[in-house]
């Protein structure tokens, strides 16, 4: 597979985003769900704590990736929907560090919704990776 990334975004120093991403001749893709910030029993965790749920939700996709013989860096795409986008964007630090650390460089959407589908939600995140 070969990829090119198109137009990157950079948050100061460290690549934010690309606005586009071009993927040719992918052996596989996946595409994910949404993801949240689900603990081990599957109830909502970090409740009321942004940065807590980013990493979380986070690391539940990189394990349903690991689970499909992927890696965060396959992503190619990611949306995160949140219900509050201030706190996202106050906090967007821990995207970009998570993002920096899997060499992973996705095209991406970050927008505002009125509710997620359980109210201790702040977070939501699907993608779609290829390889």
């Amino acid at each position: 597979m070969r990829r090119e990334d198109i137009d990157p975004r950079y948050f100061g120093d460290r690549l934010a985003y690309n606005r586009a991403v071009v993927v040719e001749q992918p052996r596989r893709w996946l595409v994910v769900a949404g993801h949240e910030a689900r603990d081990d029993e599957g109830a909502i965790a970090a409740v009321g704590d942004v940065r807590g749920q980013l990493r979380l939700t986070f690391q539940r996709i990189g394990e349903t990736l690991d689970k499909a013989g992927f890696a965060l860096s396959d992503l190619v795409q990611i949306r995160i929907f949140t219900t509050d986008i201030e706190a996202v964007t106050a906090h967007y630090d821990v995207v970009l560090s998570v993002l920096a650390e899997a060499d992973c460089r996705p095209a991406s959407l970050l927008a505002e919704v009125k509710a997620l589908s359980d109210p201790r939600m702040l977070v939501e995140i699907e993608g779609l990776a290829a390889q």
